[in-house]
């Protein structure tokens, strides 16, 4: 009996409302390929270290290499279902962009791909979502002080333990970081509105072979997530890839003041792959 092959990883990270659920939904359709929303592999792994790192009870008797093992053991058992019936996995989460020494250390020839977007159009992205759910009281916010007015919702969103903050900082390290070769920029706006020429560009990074997608049914969902988050409609995909335009519902100042931060336009300083259109003037 032929032993199955080993599962190959990739990581899909980067912003949230950035095209991360649109990319795994595309990448679903090859039957070759595993993909999702945010698995629980991440903070698995995040655990784990601080479980076994130094000042810990068990960090004296755990070596090295016995890390490794239980670290790779938790993608090898949390994606055994999948061996067998797919090649490559892609596991999503925004904090593996904040892990790619430990990452390309147990996966060697894995990739990220990190989807981005003008900030100031992910934080208006989050506030059409808080708008559009006036009765429910989401997760995202601690405190009335937080959640009072777009500014204080907005910063609240930007400080660098939030939902957006933390993502954005994990991602400048990455891009400016020694491994910075095996990371893929990919911009929300080129994915939405060409994604038959991105998805070519991503299977080369990749070294896998194309695969003919098909742009006009795609299927993804996850109300039960974003229920428990209090923010409906966060995790679902429309069927037909496109970008829809529209006037931000953010206060003129803020917008200008966060659609300063896309770090990635100026790409002199890294080794990163990036496929994004240049900036309007």
């Amino acid at each position: 009996m032929n032993k199955p092959q080993p599962l190959r990883y990739h990581f899909i990270t980067g912003l949230p409302r950035s095209g991360s659920t649109l990319l795994s939904a595309l990448l679903l359709q090859n039957p070759r390929f595993h993909a999702g929303m945010t698995s629980p592999v991440g903070g698995l792994f995040r655990n784990m270290l601080n479980q076994l790192g130094a000042g810990s009870e068990f960090g004296p008797v755990v070596t090295k290499e016995q890390r490794r093992r239980l670290l790779r053991g938790l993608f090898d058992s949390y994606y055994a279902d999948q061996a067998g019936n797919k090649d490559v996995i892609f596991d999503t989460n925004r904090m593996w962009s904040a892990q790619m020494p430990a990452l390309m250390d147990l996966f060697p020839g894995a990739k990220l791909i990190a989807c981005v977007r003008n900030v100031a159009w992910v934080m208006d992205s989050i506030e059409r979502r808080y708008r559009a759910n006036p009765y429910e009281i989401t997760r995202l916010f601690s405190d009335d002080t937080e959640r009072n007015t777009v500014y204080s919702r907005v910063d609240t969103l930007a400080q660098r333990n939030r939902m957006v903050g933390y993502p954005w900082t994990a991602l400048k390290e990455a891009f400016y970081g020694e491994h910075a070769s095996s990371l893929l920029l990919v911009d929300y706006d080129l994915l939405a509105q060409a994604p038959q020429k991105v998805l070519p560009l991503i299977y080369r990074f990749l070294g896998e072979p194309e695969f003919a997608h098909d742009f006009e049914r795609v299927k993804y969902d996850a109300p039960e997530f974003d229920e428990a988050l209090g923010l409906h409609g966060l995790h679902q995909v429309r069927p037909q890839v496109g970008l829809q335009r529209r006037e931000s519902i953010l206060p003129p100042d803020l917008f200008e003041q966060y659609s300063k931060l896309s770090f990635w336009q100026d790409q002199a300083h890294s080794r990163a792959n990036v496929i994004t259109a240049k900036p309007a003037a």
